[in-house]
């Protein structure tokens, strides 16, 4: 079975090949550190870490760059606005964004380069185009990128051509679809860039970097250094970056290297609020931390995500979210049944139902990263694993090899609760009064007790083998 990916340069979904077999190149647009990235982003994110998992699972060997913006329009407002130095503004936002990673268990990135980090690389593609006659320097001060001397500008975007407006110049980072001009790629060094320290020498003039020369220069510095080549496997991203960031990379890096900038390009679709994409301009966002704190685990956001596929749009609701979050639940609990059932010898019935699971994972992963077919695939297997367990089936090796295989590419249970031995205890001992109770037929004390348990966060479970239970 071969991996196919749904490539946004041609619309089509094609067998993946990367360039040099088994090393897969992987660049991902990452957070711009002005703010808390919200879980609009991190969907984003998520998808690229099912795609990251995946392509390891599949037997590639990864090298995995995502950028942190941490320099540009907004990063140097924000800054201003905020009384201190851009390095002062953004790391915070650096370090909270990896706490979010981390509690989301995304898998971390091999390099994480910063912009400000990489700018005699940026300087140097800058220097490139001047010298290859595609930039020049405006009456501004400012070097721009002509666009009209890099004839398939517009390509992964579909851009209509007639709508280019040659010789217009546009000296924002975002701008929108209908102004298709020539985008800065050096900025003049403005009073703010100095006030707040963003703002850099160069052969061409002191200044800074525009955002959209910012992704080029890291990801082919990154991959030239290590490998000498200078196109990427795989750059992916959200659907609102093809135009005009992705194009603009696209049109700088192949005029400076005379080679495509990527093989594929993949975009995850928004994740929307009641029909309306999530943004900060729109003031409808959530960040990761706002559901930690009201209690929501990493299982129930991955799984909400998972449940639709990357490139159709998510709508975010309060019953979705619990829908998920009950979902996620119920596969940890199968997760902790399936462990403490194992044994050495294993049901054959569970053996060919694990081996059915992993085929039709592998199937839908395979196809272009079909989540909510592989999600589909693992509760029915669930439910079919908790009659064989109800029945007293053993599940042995293979079927727990199977689960931790699945597990590690989608990673949807909750965390696991740490117990401390004075819950412990008691716990234990309620359950033995309720086992009393029981035997005495005072079923209402014997309630009663259960709701006295789940009022502490734990549940119960009355199984052949005795009474289990678990924190909620």
């Amino acid at each position: 079975m071969t991996l196919t990916l749904h490539n946004t340069m041609t619309r089509t979904a094609e067998p993946f090949v990367p360039l040099h077999a088994p090393r897969v190149t992987l660049y991902t647009c990452g957070p711009t550190v002005w703010n808390y990235a919200h879980i609009g982003n991190f969907r984003t994110f998520l998808f690229q870490d099912l795609l990251r998992r995946w392509l390891e699972r599949s037997g590639y060997e990864v090298l995995h760059i995502m950028n942190l913006t941490d320099v540009d329009d907004r990063t140097i407002k924000a800054a201003a606005a905020a009384g201190k130095s851009l390095v002062h503004h953004t790391e915070p936002f650096v370090q909270a964004f990896f706490e979010d990673r981390d509690f989301l268990r995304i898998t971390p990135a091999h390099v994480y380069p910063r912009a400000t980090g990489t700018i005699p690389a940026m300087v140097q593609l800058v220097a490139q185009l001047l010298a290859k006659g595609v930039a020049y320097q405006g009456e501004d001060g400012s070097v721009y990128f002509a666009i009209g001397k890099f004839p398939t500008y517009g390509r992964l975007s579909r851009l209509d051509t007639r709508e280019i407006k040659v010789g217009a110049r546009v000296a924002s980072d975002e701008y929108a679809k209908e102004n298709p001009s020539d985008f800065a790629l050096w900025k003049k060094a403005e009073p703010l860039d100095e006030q707040v320290g963003a703002a850099w020498d160069a052969p061409f003039g002191r200044g800074r970097p525009g955002w959209h020369l910012e992704c080029s220069a890291m990801s082919l510095d990154e991959i030239g250094r290590r490998f000498g080549v200078q196109t990427l496997d795989i750059h992916a991203g959200g659907v609102d970056l093809i135009f005009p960031h992705h194009e603009d990379e696209i049109a700088q890096s192949e005029a400076a290297t005379g080679q495509p900038f990527a093989r594929t390009w993949l975009h995850g679709a928004f994740l929307n609020v009641r029909g309306t994409k999530m943004s900060k301009r729109f003031g409808n966002f959530l960040t990761v931390r706002d559901l930690k704190e009201e209690g929501v685990d990493a299982g129930t956001i991955r799984l909400l995500t998972s449940q639709t596929h990357y490139r159709k749009e998510l709508d975010y609701n309060d019953e979705a979210l619990a829908a998920a979050k009950d979902g996620s639940r119920r596969l940890g609990i199968f997760r902790d049944r399936l462990q403490a059932s194992a044994g050495p010898v294993e049901d054959d019935r569970f053996g060919a139902l694990a081996g059915e699971l992993e085929t039709r994972v592998t199937e839908a992963l395979n196809d272009d990263l079909n989540a909510p077919r592989a999600v589909a695939a693992l509760f029915e297997f669930v439910s079919e694993g908790n009659r064989l367990l109800d029945a007293g089936a053993q599940a042995g090796p293979t079927v727990l090899a199977a689960w931790k295989w699945i597990d590690g590419v989608l990673d949807l249970c909750p965390a696991p609760q740490r117990v401390d031995d004075d819950l412990s205890g008691w716990v234990e001992q309620r359950i033995a009064a309720r086992k009393a109770a029981r035997q005495a037929r005072d079923f209402k004390e014997a309630d009663r007790i259960r709701e006295e348990l789940r009022a502490r966060g734990v549940e119960i479970e009355d199984t052949p083998t005795g009474t289990k239970w678990r924190r909620i």
